[in-house]
């Protein structure tokens, strides 16, 4: 994809982001519906953290799109890449499919329908559903070097390490699980269901290695020989 391209998409997809943050901020003088930001507000939500996170890589990508010179080596743009491999493209994705799956199965059990007289349906989609097409565009739009899948994975454990004990933390302090579903198991159902989890969003970052190559694979040649 051309440079002009490539700026227009990220700089859409940054202001897309931008307009539904926006919108989510501009819902906090509304009535809640009942437990829904009882403790830690919005920020205990991995849909929530995800659109910051989808909202960030999108600003980075766009401001290094601005950068002169070969890009390839420079600081930012080691960490656009790092963002969007370990980060963005998997936890993105996995927030689509675990919503949408378990929403299918019964969505009392991770959106209940109260919700839908606070967030219009638009909102809803523009969290859970417009993820992914951004993310697999990004796809197509430019190459992204990856890190050692044991690095990677290494730092993807830490961060969902991270996230369960702020569940934890917030179920401990609360009274009340960030997802109703998560009422519903054992304390050994707790862990076999995070483990689950860790072990999807493995084989997402994995996934995205793998179309990265397979989409790429002649231009990261050229790359490499290049480099050498």
């Amino acid at each position: 994809m051309t440079t002009l391209r490539m700026r227009v998409y990220h700089i859409t997809a940054f202001s897309w982001y931008m307009f539904v943050v926006k919108s989510l901020a501009a819902k906090a003088g509304e009535e809640l519906p009942p437990g829904i930001f009882v403790y830690g507000g919005p920020w205990k939500y991995l849909t929530f953290l995800n659109v910051l996170l989808q909202m960030s890589f999108f600003g980075v990508a766009a401001v290094n799109d601005l950068q002169l010179g070969r890009k390839s080596e420079s600081t930012l743009n080691r960490c656009k890449d790092l963002l969007f491999a370990v980060f963005a493209f998997p936890v993105g994705t996995f927030v689509v499919l675990f919503f949408w799956t378990i929403f299918a199965y019964d969505r009392e059990l991770v959106y209940p329908a109260t919700i839908d007289t606070f967030f219009p349906p638009w909102m809803n989609h523009a969290m859970h559903t417009f993820v992914l097409p951004f993310l697999f565009g990004e796809v197509l739009v430019q190459p992204h070097v990856y890190p050692q899948a044991k690095h990677a994975l290494a730092v993807l454990g830490l961060v969902g390490f991270a996230y369960l004990s702020w569940i934890i933390w917030v179920y401990i302090s609360a009274g009340i699980w960030v997802y109703p579903l998560l009422g519903h198991f054992s304390t050994a159902g707790l862990v076999g269901f995070f483990i689950l989890n860790m072990s999807v969003v493995t084989l997402l970052y994995l996934l995205g290695d793998m179309l990265n190559r397979h989409v790429w694979s002649k231009d990261m040649h050229k790359m490499t020989t290049n480099s050498e």
